[in-house]
């Protein structure tokens, strides 16, 4: 579990981050679970967007990816999504949570 200081910081990293997985009108499929997954393995901090012909929710789809992978929620708003999980490949430069 990530504190609010953390998730406040997790929010300022995010702002600059692009989309790395968009949802389309196909909802959450297992393949974009999978892909969110591999960006997390990755990168630790995945932004995900939903096209507006998605008929979820980003708030419902944010809390399906989470508890499929047990990651964190960052941060919904829109269409848009953050997800953190600390991942354990070696040779990529970690996020210090404070």
């Amino acid at each position: 579990m990530i504190t609010t200081k953390q998730r406040s910081q997790l929010k300022s990293l995010a702002n600059t981050l692009k989309p790395s997985v968009t949802v389309g009108k196909e909802e959450l499929t297992e393949n974009i679970i999978k892909e969110i997954e591999v960006a997390l393995y990755h990168r630790e901090l995945v932004k995900v967007a939903a096209l507006k012909s998605c008929v979820s929710s980003a708030k419902d789809m944010c809390a399906a990816v989470c508890a499929a992978l047990g990651c964190e929620p960052v941060q919904c708003i829109g269409n848009r999504f953050v997800v953190y999980k600390r991942s354990d490949k070696e040779g990529i430069e970690h996020i210090e949570l404070r």
